[in-house]
């Protein structure tokens, strides 16, 4: 197991490429079940849970090609084969097979979703979906059953604006009769990316991006070629890291669009912010002003920004406040900051944080993704040498990340953990 190892202090400066993104990938890769014939997707990040799922599609009979981010998947020999536990549990978005196989095979058997652990992220609304579509769901020993003699088309009401709920029901009702009708649907960028796919393989779908989506039903679904969109979030990861620790970082192949919220809390804070088409340049910023955050849905603040942001916050002057209204358990970064000098406190769905102060190299652990990005953050801030543990949740959404950092200027390496470093993460 390794960790990772960050000398803090060296100013960044230069070009980062962006990767697809990991919130598409994750869906695309499962809809690929659906169609009759190869479905090619380019541009794929190089990350754990793309070739998690690279596995799983060939576990129940597909055929899969990945190389240099791209991905050609051979569904014609697939069958609806139980998928309750083994690499299902190791990703949230394994859920996504749920709607795919029920859509192709009007069956699936799928253990309950691993991932990060942010709290309460009940799938109820995916299986009220399938309900309506006239599926039976029923969980049996840890894993979800669904079986249905035919969908049907159904008009659908999210109690809860949900990602994944909307992608999932999407799955499930390109291949039903007749038409579905999403309402409260979600509206983010990975939802249009997947609707594109879905339609280019000749699905029919309206309304992608907006709170209503309509699905008229087709029989049969073809193969294509698709070229996902670059990940939002990993765009906003390196903007923040620009902003903390860079003398100027140019951030290729984003949508700029998809970062407006992020974009404008940055030049709040006073960071000098520039777009292109394609591109990003965060400048330096002499002094940082402290700012409030609300997370929402599309299009407001992502949740998935909240961590990396507060270790930005640390190094504003007065008091930020960051509220997280979507996940009530992601601020388990904060205990780690703390380790690293922060000032910070947390209060219900709130984090307070009283900046500037000087982070301190730590011994600090990832509890999940995000917070793993927030750690590397208030390493390349901090004095010293910060150690990161729990890389396998880093790997689940950074490609290539030590490479992108170091190419900016950052001193940034992987080490191997000793036998008395690993006996002490079994202890804790």
């Amino acid at each position: 197991m390794e960790k990772l190892m960050i000398a803090g202090g060296y100013p960044l400066k230069g070009t980062v490429r962006i990767s697809g993104a990991k919130n598409s990938a994750v869906a695309l890769i499962p809809a690929t079940i659906l169609a009759e014939s190869p479905v090619t997707i380019e541009g794929l990040p190089d990350i754990s849970d793309v070739q998690i799922l690279k596995d799983l599609l060939e576990e129940i009979g597909g055929t899969v090609e990945f190389t240099d981010n791209d991905m050609t998947v051979d569904p014609s020999s697939m069958i609806s084969m139980p998928l309750p536990n083994g690499k299902v549990k190791k990703l949230r978005a394994s859920y996504y097979l749920m709607g795919a196989m029920l859509g192709r095979f009007k069956k699936a058997v799928i253990g309950l979703p691993g991932g990060c652990h942010l709290g309460p992220r009940p799938i109820d609304q995916h299986i009220k979906g399938f309900e309506a579509l006239g599926a039976r769901v029923t969980n049996e020993q840890g894993a979800i059953y669904l079986r249905a003699d035919e969908l049907r088309g159904a008009r659908i009401y999210l109690d809860v604006v949900s990602v994944g709920a909307t992608i999932n029901i999407m799955l499930a009702a390109v291949r039903a009769k007749g038409r579905t009708i999403i309402e409260n649907a979600a509206k983010e960028p990975e939802i249009i990316d997947v609707a594109t796919l879905l339609t280019n393989m000749g699905a029919k779908i309206k309304g992608a991006g907006t709170d209503v989506i309509r699905i008229d039903g087709v029989d049969h679904l073809h193969g294509c070629q698709h070229t996902i969109i670059p990940d939002r979030i990993e765009a906003g990861t390196y903007m923040i890291v620009g902003a903390a620790a860079g003398e100027g970082v140019l951030i290729d192949n984003v949508i700029p669009h998809h970062l407006e919220s992020l974009i404008a809390k940055l030049r709040e804070m006073g960071v000098q912010i520039e777009t292109k088409d394609d591109q990003v340049f965060v400048g330096p910023a002499d002094k940082k002003k402290a700012v409030d955050i609300k997370t929402l849905v599309y299009p407001g603040f992502p949740t998935d920004l909240q961590q990396p942001l507060t270790s930005l916050l640390t190094g504003a002057e007065g008091t930020s406040m960051v509220t997280d209204t979507i996940y009530s358990a992601r601020f388990k970064h904060i205990d780690e900051l703390r380790r690293m000098n922060a000032n910070i406190k947390v209060e219900g769905r709130s984090a307070i944080i009283n900046g500037p102060v000087q982070l301190q190299g730590a011994k600090v652990k990832a509890s999940d993704l995000r917070a793993g990005a927030a750690l590397v953050i208030a390493g390349l801030m901090a004095e010293g040498v910060t150690e990161v543990t729990g890389l396998e949740h880093i790997d689940r959404g950074y490609s290539h990340l030590v490479e992108k950092l170091n190419g900016l200027g950052a001193t940034i390496w992987r080490e191997e953990m000793s036998k008395e470093e690993l006996e002490q993460m079994k202890n804790a």
